[in-house]
């Protein structure tokens, strides 16, 4: 009787979020007109830095972010892969060589996570439109295929913290043009353009990355924020700040017992099991670098 509950509970959140998931691949091209029409800055696939204020005092305080990095670095593996904090993102986290740390996801502040990294979260609060903030780190070998983000309402930034020496195999395909990242120097670029990444080096990569708000206009500025309301409200980002409790109380088990694999592996099964059956991808992945991506929905 209860395995038959379960099931039909599991059922239910499928349906539910491949509802949303429909709904966003009818809506969001939509409202991603609005925000062309709307849009304060000229189209670009990477940004010239000087149209972000931000950008220089973000630069500034590199080292210090970089080192707070560099602490969580000293066990790489205790830092959670993507997939397992948003199963959402299972077409592009395609292994566990993609790991991250978020801080900001959505406007909601991991208080946990920041106050492992206090400099990088009192950079963070001076950083105007900030909506995730995260330490993307590749392992050796780590390959995100093409896919587009989400929607024209967000830019991304990268910031170089640690860095390859084969730095040029370590590489950013964004549209027509090619991002190598280097220690300090930030990044801003439209995800809405295909785009690649390769870590085809020894070393491992690590980089701050942001979701900003995209400057708008009226109405394209309205859009944009009851968007990303109904985002913070959504199971997507829900199940992804659950997911990083979960995993920061799995940690906490880990230190204490001196285990370095023991807690992760049920993380990771619980998690799945809770997303069973939800095969969906809400990310735009192309199979083969010539085809252009589909729809455009994701968290």
């Amino acid at each position: 009787m209860c395995a038959g509950t379960e099931e039909s509970k599991m059922a239910k959140l499928t349906s539910g979020r491949e509802l949303i998931i429909s709904l966003g691949l009818w809506l969001l091209p939509l409202l991603d007109r609005i925000m062309i029409w709307s849009a304060a800055t000229k189209e670009y696939q990477v940004f010239p830095n000087e149209l972000y204020s931000w950008t220089t005092y973000l630069a500034d305080n590199w080292t210090a972010i970089r080192d707070d990095a560099q602490a969580l670095m000293c066990e790489p593996m205790s830092i959670p892969s993507l997939r397992e904090i948003s199963v959402d993102h299972e077409k592009i986290a395609v292994d566990d060589r993609w790991r991250s740390f978020f801080l900001w996801g959505y406007g909601i502040r991991s208080d946990v996570n920041c106050a492992r990294c206090p400099e990088t979260a009192r950079v963070l609060e001076h950083i105007p439109g900030l909506l995730t903030a995260m330490y993307s780190v590749m392992l050796p070998g780590a390959h995100v295929p093409r896919h587009t983000g989400p929607t024209k309402a967000i830019v991304t930034a990268h910031m170089g913290l640690i860095v390859p020496r084969e730095r040029e195999e370590c590489r950013m395909a964004i549209g027509d043009q090619e991002v190598v990242w280097q220690e300090g120097e930030i990044a801003i670029f439209d995800d809405m353009f295909p785009h690649e990444v390769w870590n085809d080096t020894e070393d491992h990569r690590v980089i701050l990355l942001l979701h900003l708000k995209r400057p708008l206009r009226f109405p394209g500025s309205l859009v944009r924020d009851a968007l990303f309301a109904l985002l913070r409200a959504s199971p997507f980002v829900r199940d992804a700040v659950r997911n990083i409790e979960r995993w920061h109380e799995a940690s906490l088990g880990l230190r204490v017992n001196h285990s370095s694999q023991s807690g992760a592996l049920p993380i990771r099964q619980e998690i799945s099991r809770s997303h069973a059956g939800a095969a969906t991808s809400i990310h735009n992945v192309s199979a083969k670098p010539e085809q252009e991506p589909a729809s455009p929905f994701g968290p």
